[in-house]
């Protein structure tokens, strides 16, 4: 696994994700393969959910246009990445590296050993570049849920 900084792609800058950007996030979410969009994921819920991860979800831009976003979290214990989307126009170019990075030196410095994500069966393009990023499969695992609510 190589966690070395990656350079931002000519005219990229990253930045924490904020709840004003959601309408834009998610269009990108719903325009892209393999994120689901989910009872969890409205503009009230992804606002708590920034609020108690400060500077850990981010987002790409080029110009004030949003090249990609991701969310991330922890629970104080492991890490979860949310929701990784880059936009057509900018796939190929290390963007989705770059915030995968970006992330993952966020969890360090919060003292997270550990990382975790959910990646649809039907999305085998990100199972692919999860892999390349150094992630694996968990054997003997199966995600369950249940509403709170």
């Amino acid at each position: 696994m190589n966690d070395a900084p990656i350079e931002a792609p000519s005219g990229i800058q990253t930045r924490e994700l904020l709840v004003s950007d959601y309408p834009l996030i998610a269009k990108l979410w719903a325009e892209a393969d393999g994120v689901e969009i989910a009872e969890g994921d409205s503009p009230e819920e992804i606002g708590r959910y920034l609020s108690r991860n400060p500077g850990l979800s981010r987002v790409a831009l080029d110009g004030a246009r949003i090249a990609g976003a991701v969310l991330c979290g922890h629970d104080g214990r492991r890490g979860f990445i949310y929701h990784l989307a880059v936009a057509p126009a900018y796939r190929e170019c290390g963007i989705a590296k770059l915030l995968v990075g970006e992330c993952m030196a966020g969890l360090r410095a919060a003292g997270i050993v550990r990382a975790i994500i959910l990646v649809a069966e039907d999305n085998p393009g990100g199972h692919a570049f999860w892999l390349r990023d150094g992630w694996e499969d968990i054997s003997g695992a199966t995600p369950m849920a249940r509403d709170v609510a």
